[in-house]
């Protein structure tokens, strides 16, 4: 009986080294997943930007084109562009959607999307969103704009991804910059 146990558990054992091996190896490539807590000076939900941010070895988020009023940021890994954020603050009779709907076509089969902001467009690669607010006591609107966004992978996930994401983060980059509904 002893000899059925050894052949049993020496391959058992074979596999288990196997796979530690295989995740030790995959553990030592130096690729990361990388964390984003922040964007344009304003607060973001990690789990909310992480779909849009391959693994890899080195994150940068450049916001050096902000301004009041106008946040900007780019997110690259590894000195490749994922995420580019804008926001403004534009008058009231202005139509943001209407005005960059061919640009928005640019960014691959437009449609809207329901219950964000006083309207918004998720696009396969970016989206749009608007909602009328008081700035400085004047009405005016905000714009949310994302594009360069080519991660995850599937478009439909993908823009699943961009819709919960502008959903959470226009009332977030709304305030940041006192511009209140």
């Amino acid at each position: 009986m002893g000899t059925p146990r050894k052949r049993t558990t020496a391959p058992v054992r074979a596999v288990a080294l196997l796979a530690a091996a295989v995740l030790s190896a995959t553990g030592c490539s130096g690729q990361e997943t990388f964390e984003v807590a922040d964007l344009c000076g304003t607060k973001a939900d990690p789990a909310l930007v992480a779909p849009f941010l391959p693994e890899g070895d080195e994150l940068k988020v450049d916001d050096s084109l902000s301004k009041p009023g106008q946040p900007r940021c780019k997110v690259s890994v590894d000195g490749t562009l994922h995420l580019y954020l804008r926001g403004d603050i534009v008058e009231p009779d202005f139509d943001p959607l209407e005005a960059t709907e061919q640009s928005m076509r640019r960014l691959g089969n437009p449609a809207p999307a329901d219950g964000i902001g006083d309207g918004a467009t998720i696009a396969d690669h970016g989206a749009m969103a608007v909602r009328a607010c008081t700035h400085q006591g004047e009405k005016r609107q905000y714009v949310l704009d994302i594009d360069a966004v080519d991660h995850p992978q599937d478009t439909p996930e993908r823009r699943r991804a961009l819709e919960r994401f502008v959903r959470a983060q226009l009332p977030v980059a709304m305030e940041a910059e006192g511009c209140r509904p």
